[in-house]
């Protein structure tokens, strides 16, 4: 991590992500439940805590200016995601997640889940992350440097927008 930027870093965590996601997609009907769910648990623990350092360590310090309506689409594009991956959770944890139909439905969830991953990142990648070695201040730079060492995303957090907008609590009105 010290050589790379901090750029580099936070691509190479897209692609290690893919990549668990890639390996569970792969696995053969014989493997055991374990050896093909603990990648995509993997993956689905990493995307967490990297949505976690996107929106806590990286936004608040580049959303202001020119970067506040991609900052806007990548947020929502987590909420997808976040929604997504509490899906996974949940079938997962099924009894019958073994059996061929749920097998075939969580590979095509992440199918999905890959294709959204490709499209975030295309933006993200060229739009968002140049700025952090550029725009962020000193500290940031460097608390951001420490926690993708050690880091850990804390008990029950929820990105920004982990509810959808119509399900949201009414006003009343």
């Amino acid at each position: 991590m010290s050589d790379s930027t901090l750029a580099e870093a936070l691509t190479e965590e897209h692609h290690a992500i893919d990549d668990g996601i890639a390996t569970f997609t792969a696995s053969k009907p014989g493997d055991s439940v374990q050896a093909w769910s603990t990648p995509l648990k993997q993956a689905m623990q990493a995307l967490r805590r990297h949505i976690y350092l996107e929106e806590e360590l990286v936004f608040p310090q580049l959303r202001n200016g020119p970067l506040m309506m991609p900052i806007m689409v990548m947020l929502g594009e987590h909420g997808e995601m976040w929604r997504r991956m509490a899906d996974l959770d949940r079938r997962l944890a099924a009894d019958d997640v073994d059996q061929s139909p749920r097998r075939a439905e969580l590979i095509a969830e992440c199918t999905t889940m890959l294709e959204l991953l490709a499209n975030h990142n295309s933006k993200e990648e060229p739009v968002i992350y140049p700025h952090m070695d550029a725009d962020m201040d000193d500290g940031s730079r460097a608390f951001l440097r420490d926690f993708l060492v050690d880091g850990t995303i804390p008990d029950g957090w929820e990105c920004a927008r982990a509810t959808p907008p119509e399900a949201s609590p009414s006003d009343g009105s």
